[in-house]
């Protein structure tokens, strides 16, 4: 039968002729594609018909390693999900495998098959019933059955669908802040789009300014000076809050526009906190154009980076705009430092010097559009009601005088607010932010090291989510939770892939997991920044608007730098945050946490079976990443333990936690 392009494509190339130059092959290889008796030929010659080794199925041998359909193996099996139709196993492969099935192909037909030819490297891909079949050099000679689409699903549909719990919990991780055994079968159910879809639909949790007031501290005479429940107001949110989606980029977001409690002024410091992670939370899932006009207009902001209270310049006094937030909202919230590519890398200029994005007069300039704002000023300063309210202008105290930046001129004597809205549109518009804000959000949800081509798919989904859409958040945590790279089973075993996790994140899982509970119902958690006795950090106390860890922190002298990579957790671990965190965990996962006790009443029923407990604790801590090593060590240490009573059974328990959490299967995300 003729070979028939089933996609209307351009006919196949008469790629088996003898005057066509074959390249080196493997042996056994040249005979079966010169010899011109095993073509079969077809109509007037336009196209030929596949050479007849690749017709041959009786004779093909098996050999699933050749595209690692043994990889599937680990992730699952067809009757856990869909099975690729044979045009999306080929996609599949010219994108993974794209060094022998290189260009893209229109699909062709002969009987049995639907398959693809690729005359660059003379390589035959195709798909017979439920059968993979590959001729070529790929193939090392001969016809080679590979798998079937069943084997393969796991990885073709890698970015859109679970087939193991392990698979789900792994992108829980990235994407919340604690997987549950209720969100792994909700994924297991929709696929990751479609659970996606759901989390963006639920409610916003209670707000940390309704928990103050819920617990009177509005009413407090000492609030005003005296930060009761400032720790209190994020622990509850990110520690019991039902939209973990919504918290976790809360908390991305709160590491790349930082606000921390000892640079924030003034009274109701904690009105002022709770107010700003609202602010995070309301917007995770909205226009990053509108979080960044509500940022800039934040009290908490305002006071952090000196907005509030900024006055235009005076010739007499010798005054001049303060240009701290003009600076890091173009350096840390916006543009960053170098002229960026799409993919994230800096474009180059003479010498291949990076080029920079601004210089210090687009900071003079822009300082002059963050001038007369400040808070308003209600009830005399006996309510924290001020705190939540976006700052206000004071016209008199705006500069008049025209600023020029990023290719923008703000014409003098322009009124504060139409200056203000043109600074932050030019700023949201800038080329840089996809990329920039981009890579950022990878790296504090998936890994350090992204690639280019990871860097430059969300950055593209910044700039348009498919509507037309500049800046939608929504489309933009979707490019980064279901990327290829993200979803791949790959970055399991790729040296580059994954990040250290922070101690926040650790506490935080550790308590969502085993239904942590506040014997107070005030979650005094407390300011865990002490490295040496605590967590070595605490949420919403950085020290420094850089954050914790600068996202392109290098550990010096290791081989996290000899290989040009970034690892931006490191930046707070040393031999005493080590030490500290180990100490802490061990006392809140034994129950000696004075208000937080956890829940470990699941995992007691499993702990007289060694296996099945760290099996369970391997699943929701590690995403079943611990290692055959490691687990032996730890399902032997465990079993070694007396298990006749309850109180032995959760000795079991609180050991094995603290062994799995203490684990680098578990302290590296991938």
């Amino acid at each position: 039968m003729c070979p028939v392009e089933t996609t209307g494509e351009h006919e196949m190339e008469a790629h088996a002729r003898a005057d066509v130059a074959l390249p080196e092959p493997m042996p056994g290889w040249a005979a079966v594609l010169a010899a011109p008796a095993l073509l079969a030929a077809c109509g007037s010659g336009d196209a030929d018909a596949p050479p007849a080794a690749f017709m041959a199925i009786e004779s093909a041998r098996t050999d699933r390693s050749i595209l690692s359909a043994g990889q599937a193996d680990q992730a699952g099996t067809a009757a856990d999900g869909p099975v690729p139709t044979a045009t999306e196993l080929m996609d599949w492969a010219e994108v993974h495998y794209a060094q022998h099935f290189p260009p893209h192909q229109a699909n062709l037909t002969s009987e049995p098959y639907v398959y693809r030819y690729y005359p660059s490297t003379q390589n035959y891909l195709g798909v017979a019933g439920s059968e993979i079949y590959i001729l070529g050099p790929v193939s090392g000679g001969g016809l080679v059955r590979v798998g079937t689409l069943a084997e393969f699903a796991p990885l073709v549909f890698a970015s859109r669908y679970p087939y193991s719990d392990a698979q789900a919990a792994r992108f829980l991780q990235h994407a919340t802040l604690a997987p549950s055994d209720a969100d792994i079968a909700a994924v297991r159910s929709l696929g990751y789009a479609a659970w996606l879809d759901q989390a963006f639909a639920t409610p916003v949790s209670t707000s940390n300014w309704d928990w103050l007031v819920s617990k009177g501290i509005d009413a407090d005479p000492d609030a005003a000076s005296v930060a009761i429940g400032v720790d209190s107001q994020i622990w509850q949110r990110l520690l019991t809050a039902q939209d973990s989606l919504r918290q976790r980029v809360a908390l991305a977001l709160s590491e790349i526009f930082v606000v921390g409690f000892d640079g924030v002024t003034g009274t109701y410091k904690q009105f002022k906190l709770a107010a700003y992670w609202d602010l995070l939370a309301s917007n995770a899932f909205g226009s990053y154009r509108t979080l960044l006009e509500q940022v800039t207009l934040n009290v908490a902001m305002g006071l952090y980076l000196n907005t509030a209270g900024n006055e235009k310049e005076d010739a007499a006094t010798g005054r001049l705009p303060d240009e701290n937030y003009a600076r890091e909202v173009m350096q840390l919230f916006t543009i960053g430092l170098w002229s960026l590519n799409p993919d994230g890398t800096p474009k180059t200029g003479p010498a291949d010097a990076p080029i920079e994005s601004y210089d210090q007069d687009t900071v003079t300039n822009l300082a002059r559009i963050f001038t007369g704002w400040g808070p308003q000023r209600l009830n005399n300063g006996t309510s924290p009601e001020y705190a939540r309210r976006p700052m206000v202008l004071n016209d008199k105290k705006h500069s008049t005088l025209a600023a020029s930046f990023l290719g923008t001129t703000v014409p003098a004597n322009t009124s504060g607010t139409t200056a203000l809205k043109t600074a932050l549109d030019t700023l949201a518009n800038h080329p840089n932010v996809g990329p920039f804000i981009g890579r950022q959000l990878i790296q504090r949800l998936v890994t350090s090291n992204p690639s280019g081509p990871y860097v430059a798919r969300v950055a593209a989904a910044f700039d348009n989510n498919g509507q037309g859409q500049r800046g939608d958040l929504k489309a933009v945590i979707k490019a980064v939770l279901l990327d290829d790279e993200a979803r791949s089973d790959d970055g399991l075993s790729s040296p580059g892939f994954g990040k250290l996790r922070e101690p926040v994140l650790r506490f935080v899982q550790w308590a969502r997991i085993f239904k942590a509970r506040s014997l107070s119902t005030d979650w005094n958690v407390g300011n865990t920044s002490d490295p040496a006795n605590r967590l070595g950090q605490s949420p919403q106390r950085s020290a420094s608007v850089f954050n914790f860890f600068r996202p392109g922190y290098v550990p010096p002298n290791t081989a996290i730098a000899n290989a040009l990579m970034v690892a931006p957790e490191f930046q707070i671990t040393n031999e005493s945050s080590v030490a500290g965190y180990l100490n802490y965990m061990m006392t809140a996962i034994g129950g000696g946490h004075n208000d937080i006790q956890p829940d470990y009443t699941a995992e007691i029923a499993l702990a007289a079976n060694a296996s099945a407990l760290v099996d369970r604790l391997n699943l929701l801590l590690c995403a079943g990443q611990l290692s055959a090593a490691n687990r032996t060590l730890i399902v032997d240490a465990i079993g070694t333990m007396p298990s006749s009573k309850t109180s032995e059974l959760t000795n079991r328990v609180q050991a094995a936690v603290l062994l799995v959490m203490a684990c680098p299967d578990y302290l590296v995300q991938r």
